[in-house]
């Protein structure tokens, strides 16, 4: 069974941090290509970091220079360093692991930036 959860969601003031982790199971995760995604309310879902099984990152716009993705092969673990947080930050944060047609979602992690 796949599975996929996040975890380092929650509530921090404008200018601060968090750290999200995704833990896999089910999977060969270290052929998996990983990724963060976010959705606001009334907003699509985006993008917002990806990390291939080669370790190449990419990262949307808005988030560049504050977001730092990162995986752990040993640990089946995905993880985004948020930094500098904004309150356009706010969204449910997703993770998702694809390979080829396979495609999985965690659940999702509530992020929320406000003083």
């Amino acid at each position: 069974q796949v599975q996929l959860v996040e975890s380092g969601g929650g509530l921090v003031q404008p200018g601060g941090s968090l750290r999200l982790s995704c833990a896999a199971s089910g999977i060969t995760f270290s052929i998996y290509t990983m990724a963060w995604y976010r959705q606001a309310p009334g907003k699509e879902r985006e993008l917002v970091a990806g990390i291939s099984s080669g370790e190449t990152t990419n990262y949307a716009d808005s988030v560049k220079g504050r977001f730092t993705i990162s995986r752990d092969n040993a640990k089946n673990t995905v993880y985004l360093q948020m930094n500098t947080l904004k309150p356009e930050d706010t969204a449910v944060y997703y993770c998702k692991a694809s390979y080829l047609i396979s495609v999985r979602w965690g659940q999702g992690t509530q992020v929320t930036v406000s003083s």
